[in-house]
């Protein structure tokens, strides 16, 4: 009998260390991308390095406001992609932890910049400008002018013609918002809202839907970033790409390990990953058309060369802060979201 309950201790204490091993080999990972580079990105890591990845894809502030709900017993490791300025935000509110990565010394200085505003609580992993694509053979056939600025977007002949997201939901929304602000002031950036507002036939939930919405010809014209209209119109559909003429802001894409991560030590091993240039590669492999942020990766030849661009000096720093962020989402949603369409 006395051999019988050591056995079953032994067996017991197995089976514990088994399940230790087991949980120790798993990491949970939200992602704010593209759907497909998200699939990528989670079977690669996977392949990789033998650790099961659980994978949940949505939109930057839909991320922003689960990681937000769930502090209190954090279920995520890791967050990527997705717009930086609620990666910034998560940081200032002690959402995400300080991590140095050795793999910093590869990357673009925007990428270090990224970073150090947020106390290394996040960092840029890829850029893209802001603009918007219309579908040319809708267009055509409503008879409507080709637009080339943010303020041909106001015009009265294109109203129920305009698609963008709901800043609440979509990082690209947001940062179509703060984008005004700093381009036209507080003032006359709310008017543009406003005057946006009359001709938006929806807003949707995900900031590239508008653009997706377009290469279907379910809708003429989509306020996204750039190189998601260029991933429409590579694969086939009748989109053409809009730099506004007045200029635009822009994104960096981040990623940040959440503050009391369960499995810590995977949540580090996926940043180094991501951060190489081989795991920053695999954009091409889905029409992903950033400008990756370790200088050893590829940029698409497709990608909207940013040196062309004319951009603003987007202030993350003050539009990335919890106080102007909620501040600006709740003048948006009292002043603009009420008006009638």
């Amino acid at each position: 009998m006395t051999s019988l309950k050591i056995l079953c201790g032994a067996s017991a204490l197995a089976l514990v260390a088994a399940a230790g091993a087991a949980q120790a080999d798993k990491l949970t990972f939200y992602c704010s991308a593209q759907e497909d580079w998200c699939q990528l990105m989670a079977n690669s890591f996977q392949d990789a390095t033998g650790i099961d990845v659980a994978m949940t894809r949505k939109s930057s502030g839909e991320t922003f406001a689960q990681i937000k709900a769930e502090s209190a017993n954090p279920k995520g490791d890791v967050w990527w992609g997705g717009t930086g300025d609620p990666h910034l935000q998560a940081a200032e509110e002690g959402l995400t932890a300080e991590y140095l990565s050795p793999m910093r010394d590869q990357l673009h200085p925007w990428a270090i910049s990224q970073a150090e505003s947020a106390g290394n609580k996040t960092i840029g992993i890829y850029s893209g400008a802001l603009g918007y694509g219309y579908n040319a053979d809708l267009l055509a056939a409503n008879n409507l002018p080709e637009p080339a600025c943010w303020k041909d977007l106001l015009k009265p002949e294109y109203k129920g013609h305009v698609q963008m997201a709901n800043p609440n939901s979509s990082g690209t929304a947001y940062t179509t918002l703060a984008t005004m602000m700093q381009l036209f002031g507080e003032d006359e950036g709310f008017d543009f809202m406003k005057g946006l507002h009359t001709n938006v036939n929806q807003y949707t939930k995900s900031g590239s839907a508008p653009i997706k919405a377009a290469g279907r010809g379910e809708n003429t014209i989509g306020i996204v970033f750039m190189h998601d209209a260029v991933k429409q119109a590579v694969s086939g559909f009748p989109v053409k790409v809009v730099a506004p003429c007045e200029g635009t802001g822009y994104e960096i894409g981040s990623m940040s390990i959440i503050d009391g991560a369960r499995n810590m030590d995977e949540a580090k091993k996926f940043y180094d990953w991501a951060l190489s240039a081989e795991a920053q590669n695999l954009a091409l492999q889905v029409n992903a058309f950033q400008v990756p942020s370790n200088k050893g990766a590829e940029t698409s030849a497709s990608a909207p060369d940013m040196s062309q661009i004319t951009l603003i000096d987007y202030d993350f720093k003050k539009y990335g802060s919890s106080d102007e962020r909620k501040r600006l989402l709740k003048k948006w949603d009292d002043e603009v979201s009420v008006l009638p369409q």
